[in-house]
């Protein structure tokens, strides 16, 4: 018996002719010529593995041959691809399998996953233990989060992984809600309310693409949002276009200004985060469409650059209607209301008679709005001047007008 490691395919075909002859001599157990016989097709899978790799069988190929293993027909796999017709398009190459369909057939029938995926984006979603179904999918398709998707209702909830996934990941934002809500460098204030993570992740992820889908801006310079710079703002305010012009007024100091509604349960006011080009992003959601609303939610979230921002952090996320022992909160609140009204102009207190909040307004060149509101706040009257400085749904209206929010 003459052996050697199968190095060529002169090897190879010599070392087949010499199989075929050993298996025709069916040689007895113990013998010389067996043992030859099974050290040699051992040598030949070695080299057959390396050099003829078999392919892996494409999803639909691996589902028909199990079918015809078990002896299957069209309808046994309803109960993993859901109806007869989803079955004929998925068999006919007409439909993919979503990752719901992949596990209920590798656990069902099973086929490897890996066969059914064959896909290292899908494989990475496979892998996540990610509940898809408890993103607010149907508002999310009603707002628009996904352009590119024109399916059901019920095709998005059939495709979650896939494409919520891919919304997550072009945003860069990781496809777990839980790290985004607990790492140190996502910071949320909120009171008891049950905030809902994925409502939250989802929201973050569309501040994240309706920046990126503005103009570039020019680089932000680290140190421009300061105290002065939101006082020269905040008197922007005098202006019936006053929060138009501050979007335009941030725009050119390299940050992005971004509009979104809250999604249920997340009650925000505004968020702030940096992008992945380093612009800081302020979004805020209109949630209570008020000028002075509108005007302390801005100022808070720059106060959170002014003070907080060293380049590391990724998102401060703001119901501002929460109390908060965070003295991160406590100082934005406190630099947002000192360059809204300065202390030294309220020696003896806030205006709560109309011709005071119209006097200090004027000498402070800001909105009588932003006066009168803070006044209602801290007398804690929402009644105070009755109906004078009132400004609901003011704001959306003159950002529509100016085309920075959708009608």
């Amino acid at each position: 018996m003459h052996l050697k490691v199968i190095k060529s395919e002169q090897d190879h075909n010599q070392a087949l002719a010499r199989l075929d002859t050993l298996m025709d001599m069916d040689p007895a157990e113990g013998t010389a010529e067996n043992d030859e016989l099974e050290v040699l097709a051992l040598l030949l899978q070695s080299y057959e593995e390396q050099h003829f790799p078999m392919d892996i069988p494409s999803p639909v190929d691996a589902i028909v041959f199990r079918m015809e293993q078990q002896g299957l027909k069209n309808k046994d796999l309803i109960p993993y691809i859901g109806s007869a017709p989803k079955v004929s398009n998925v068999l006919n190459g007409k439909r993919s399998l979503s990752l719901a369909m992949i596990r209920r057939l590798s656990k069902g029938l099973g086929i490897p996953a890996e066969v059914l995926i064959q896909d290292s984006t899908k494989q990475e979603q496979f892998d996540q233990d990610t509940d898809w179904q408890a993103f607010p999918l149907a508002e999310m398709r009603k707002r628009g989060y996904f352009a590119d998707f024109k399916g059901t209702l019920h095709e998005l909830k059939e495709y979650a992984a896939e494409i919520v996934g891919c919304f997550l990941r072009e945003a860069n934002l990781e496809t777990s809600p839980q790290p985004i809500m607990m790492r140190t460098t996502a910071h949320l204030r909120t009171n008891d309310k049950e905030v809902d993570p994925f409502a939250m992740l989802a929201w973050q992820a569309r501040i994240l693409h309706l920046a990126r889908s503005q103009k570039r801006l020019p680089d932000y310079v680290s140190g421009t949002v300061c105290q002065s710079w939101m006082r020269d703002l905040a008197k922007i305010s005098w202006s019936q276009q006053g929060p138009a012009l501050a979007v335009e007024y941030l725009n050119r100091y390299g940050i992005y200004v971004v509009f979104e509604p809250h999604l249920p349960k997340t009650y925000l006011d505004g968020a702030v985060c940096l992008a992945e080009t380093k612009h800081p992003v302020v979004a805020l959601t209109l949630r209570h469409d008020r000028l002075d609303n509108f005007w302390f939610s801005l100022m808070h979230e720059l106060a959170h650059i002014a003070l907080h921002f060293d380049g590391s952090e990724s998102w401060y996320l703001d119901d501002l209607d929460a109390e908060s022992s965070d003295p991160r909160e406590s100082e934005a609140d406190a630099l947002a209301q000192e360059a809204l009204i300065p202390s030294a102009a309220t020696p003896n207190g806030l205006p709560t008679d109309a011709a005071g909040v119209e006097a200090l307004a004027r000498s402070l060149s800001i909105s009588p709005c932003i006066v009168a509101g803070r006044a209602r706040r801290q007398e804690e009257n929402y009644q105070l001047f009755g109906t004078s400085f009132r400004s609901e749904k003011q704001v959306s209206k003159i950002l529509q007008t100016a085309g920075h929010i959708c009608s």
